[in-house]
């Protein structure tokens, strides 16, 4: 490519081989910046509503991860415990037979009184699927129940004797041991493990009371000051689902009872 040259006279006569062309400006910005030029600067009011959004951004991603911990991570982290603590009870029943075969006759054994927080009990719930049990310990204590135990109420009688056998546990988060509770119906079976027997009770009502109704919990349920004559269950947990405005009550009676052993018998883990 050629350029015009100028002669002596100043006109331009002849064409010449061009040197490189150069590269063009940079874009108007680019000189401003590199200038030194800077942006506007924001007034009072833009910077507290940037300050603010961030403040909200930041808020955000905590309360998700906070979200995720309550939801997900205390029940991975009560679960492990739920194991530990069933493990343990296996141990006790290691010399056990494998599985009991018929129903026992008369009252059945009674465990002496467990230690405050002692793992004594696993409950066992059919409709609740597989070989699905809950860790029973002494105490109603949020040190027991987030955890992942269903604590025993200490003022309540223990399983198998005549009154009531009362039980709280978490409905959401921290292992939720009575999740499914507003899925049982009349008739199924809730099974209790002891060292002494396999003590076994069926649903008889369930409804929902306010937390000062602890009327649910006396020997005969609802109805204080009179004296037992049956052995029954109750279940108590938070309602609805991540409140507590509520509770829901599951009560049962025994009907059978079998004598110890390593496994619940195979017929009694059939939804009834």
């Amino acid at each position: 490519m050629t350029t015009p040259r100028r002669d002596e006279g100043g006109l331009a006569t002849l064409f010449e081989t061009a040197e490189p062309a150069t590269a063009p400006p940079p874009p108007p910005s680019r000189v401003a910046r590199r200038a030194g030029t800077s942006r506007p600067k924001l007034g009072p009011f833009a910077r507290v509503v940037g300050v603010l959004g961030e403040l909200l951004i930041t808020a955000g991603i905590i309360l998700g991860l906070f979200v995720v911990w309550q939801v997900y991570w205390t029940d991975v982290e009560a679960g492990v415990t739920q194991r530990a603590a069933l493990e343990e009870l296996r141990d006790r029943g290691q010399g056990l037979p494998e599985e009991a075969t018929a129903p026992g006759e008369g009252d059945p054994p009674i465990i002496d009184a467990p230690a405050p927080g002692e793992v004594f009990a696993s409950l066992h719930v059919p409709r609740w699927g597989g070989e699905n049990a809950i860790p029973v310990a002494e105490g109603v204590g949020m040190d027991l129940l987030n955890i992942g135990y269903a604590g025993h109420y200490e003022e309540t009688q223990l399983p198998g004797e005549v009154g009531n056998f009362a039980l709280a546990a978490h409905r959401q988060s921290y292992g939720a041991a009575f999740r499914h509770v507003d899925s049982l119906e009349t008739g199924d079976r809730m099974v209790v493990w002891t060292e002494k027997a396999w003590l076994v009770y069926e649903v008889t009502d369930a409804y929902i009371v306010l937390p000062h109704e602890v009327d649910v919990l006396a020997p005969v349920p609802r109805e204080p000051g009179v004296e037992a004559t049956e052995r029954t269950i109750t279940l108590t947990t938070c309602h609805p689902l991540f409140q507590t405005a509520e509770r829901y009550i599951v009560h049962g009676e025994m009907t059978e009872w079998y004598p110890p052993s390593q496994t619940m018998p195979e017929h009694l883990r059939e939804v009834s």
